[in-house]
This record gives C-alpha cells, sequence and structure tokens, in this order.
C-alpha cells in the first residue's frame, strides 16, 4: 500500500523552499567570496605563502629550525641588527600595539609569547619579513612593516626567525611547529 503525502500548506512549503534556497545561496556566497579572496590575494588560504606582492613568494618549504646553534647565532645578530630597534631587545614589541596610530599603521608587536607571532607558520613569517607587512595582509591593511629582500638573504631570514622561536616556551614553540608542517 502506497505511502499516503500529507500536504503542508502553502505557507509551510514556500518557508521550507526558501530555507532550502538560503542554505544554497549562503554556500555559493561563501565559495565565491573564498574564491575572490584568493584570486585577488594569493596566499590567503595557505598561511600567506604566495605572497600578493610580485616576485616575492617564498619558493619550496620554509621550515625554522630553532634548535640549530649555528643558525640561532646568525640569527641574533641578525635579529638585533634589524628587528630590535621596532621590537625590542626582548622581543616586547612597542607600546599600545594594538592600537592604530594616527598615520593608520599599528607599532611593532611584540615576537614574545604575548605577541600573536607563533600564530603564523614559519611561510607566512618568512614572507612577512622578506617582502613586508604588506604580502600577507588584506587589501586596504596599512602596515609599517618593512620587507628585509633587499638587505638579508633567505638563511639571514630565517636565522632570525629561528633566534625568535628559541625563546618561545616549549609548548609555544610545538604548537607553532604543527601550524607551520600543516601549511608548509
Amino acid at each position: 500500500m502506497a505511502k499516503k503525502r500529507r500536504n503542508k500548506p502553502k505557507k509551510a512549503r514556500a518557508a521550507a523552499w526558501m530555507s532550502r534556497r538560503g542554505v544554497w545561496l549562503a554556500a555559493v556566497l561563501v565559495v565565491a567570496v573564498a574564491g575572490g579572496v584568493a584570486w585577488y590575494y594569493p596566499g590567503a588560504g595557505n598561511g600567506g605563502g604566495g605572497a600578493g606582492i610580485a616576485g616575492c613568494a617564498a619558493e619550496g618549504r620554509i621550515f625554522v629550525d630553532a634548535g640549530d646553534a649555528d643558525l640561532l647565532i646568525m640569527g641574533r645578530r641578525v635579529y638585533t641588527e634589524n628587528c630590535a630597534a621596532c621590537h625590542g631587545d626582548e622581543l616586547q614589541g612597542q607600546p599600545n600595539w594594538r592600537r592604530r596610530l594616527p598615520d593608520g599603521t599599528l607599532p611593532a608587536p611584540p615576537h614574545d609569547v604575548n605577541g600573536h607571532t607563533w600564530h603564523h607558520p614559519d611561510r607566512q613569517l618568512f614572507v612577512i619579513t622578506k617582502c613586508g607587512g604588506g604580502a600577507v595582509s588584506a587589501p586596504g591593511f596599512k602596515s609599517a612593516m618593512p620587507g628585509f629582500a633587499d638587505s638579508l638573504g633567505d638563511r639571514e631570514i630565517i636565522a632570525s626567525l629561528a633566534f625568535i622561536k628559541s625563546l618561545w616556551p616549549s609548548q609555544i614553540r610545538q604548537r607553532q611547529e604543527l601550524l607551520s608542517r600543516q601549511n608548509p
């Protein structure tokens, strides 16, 4: 015997159709926005690996070894000479680093556990250091972070990042290393 279908009132059928339609429209909108961001801002989906500035992409896998003694010696020197003036001798950053300055930029953030450096994979940190903060920022974001592509080699950039990472507690370093493995 065939199952008899209950007829829903016209309003209920319309509401169900609109609900399904709304879900599909939302899904299409999410895909379109994500595609637009990926097209306009290369590297947005992979931790900033593509960099939106021509000629400023990181080639190959970026791995920053905070346990390499030679790298740490070089990294301390590179950090002291190129980074400490803004980010501090003890990675403390500038005061009020979360508040915009009159020119629209943010003060240099700390690179210690109080900042957000460890929230980013090695590749993104490398691209920011090499190409400047604008390389991985959303369109319209104003960054005061300069790029060091003209003054530092890739190994020096990696060394400075290794030095920074070496000063993090092991739990933070492990979390950031996992993030870096997931976003090579």
